[in-house]
């Protein structure tokens, strides 16, 4: 009886491992996608932005993140086109539309068999919607 109730323990404290890393590769990509968003509002000063840029960190509450995510959007594109008009630079709609998509998709995700359909062309969105960002935070800095 004592090998089967050490190969358990052993099998369940090897998958509570791979569930823990599993989860930290899930949230490293969402820790740096943060930060391109805290950068962007930072670096277009405090005269052109409405939200602090710490406060993008509420996006790791469950739930309210899917409605966080909307203002993060809002305020950010909002940020860089002020900076833009007062520093004579182009950034269009400073990727309100493609950060918008985003969101709406991944809450759309929620929907069964087709959120995973929304859930992928969100990932897409953000991914796109994140480069834009970046772009604009190396042409604020």
């Amino acid at each position: 009886m004592a090998p089967t109730n050490a190969f358990a323990a052993l099998l369940g404290g090897s998958l509570l491992l791979a569930g823990l890393v599993l989860l930290a590769l899930c949230l490293l990509p969402l820790v740096f996608y943060l930060l391109t968003m805290q950068r962007a509002l930072t670096l277009a000063g405090k005269e052109h932005r409405n939200l602090e840029p710490g406060m993008v960190w509420l996006m790791f509450i469950p739930l309210f993140g899917l409605v966080w995510q909307f203002f993060i959007v809002k305020h950010v594109s909002e940020a860089v086109r002020s900076w833009a008009a007062a520093n004579g630079k182009e950034v269009a709609d400073g990727g309100w539309a493609i950060g918008l998509t985003a969101a709406i998709l991944f809450c759309c995700g929620i929907v069964p068999v087709l959120g995973i359909l929304a859930s992928l062309g969100g990932l897409v969105c953000l991914i796109i919607w994140w480069v834009k960002v970046a772009n604009f935070n190396t042409l604020m800095a």
